[in-house]
């Protein structure tokens, strides 16, 4: 099983940053590890040494989340939003926004996954208060931390495939 990175990053609008990224899993398998929190604690860390101490994810129309990473030095960073729409396996739009807002207000994030021959692609659009804000976005490492946390979530989804494969009846 190989890795399907790495993300791709386009701008179709002076507002937009569309975040697109294939898996070599299914996307019940994806879904699951945006969806659930225990997961989401395992590959969505953050830089190395960094931790997730609070994750919090309510899988539904008006559902709440939030998520903290904290620093090796004890920094913390943090954002949490409302999921708008929620079509289990296929979509979630999300609108959030930073503790320390750095993005010049709310965000809204609309996740799409699409499954061809067991491979997932998902496309994350990205929409900013204003181009000022996207732009702000553009120059941060954001793109290198989200392939960074993806490659996390490769290895998560091949574990997760290995335990499907050993735990199917013969």
């Amino acid at each position: 099983m190989g890795f399907a990175g790495p993300l791709i990053v386009t701008t179709p609008s002076d507002r937009e940053i569309v975040i697109t990224r294939q898996f070599d899993a299914p996307r019940h398998l994806v879904f699951a590890c945006y969806t659930q929190p225990s997961l989401i604690r395992r590959w969505l860390k953050g830089p190395p040494g960094w931790t997730m101490p609070f994750c919090e994810f309510e899988p539904r129309v008006g559902g709440k989340y939030r998520y903290e990473w904290k620093s090796p030095d004890g920094y913390v960073m943090a954002m949490g939003g409302v999921i708008r729409e929620f079509e289990p396996v296929e979509r979630i739009v999300s609108a959030e926004v930073f503790d320390e807002d750095w993005t010049g207000g709310e965000t809204v994030s609309t996740i799409v996954l699409d499954e061809a021959n067991a491979r997932t692609t998902l496309v994350n659009t990205i929409v900013y208060s204003s181009k000022e804000a996207r732009d702000g976005a553009l120059a941060t490492p954001m793109a290198e931390g989200m392939e960074m946390s993806f490659s996390n979530l490769d290895l998560l989804l091949e574990q997760a495939q290995i335990i499907q494969t050993h735990d199917a009846p013969a």
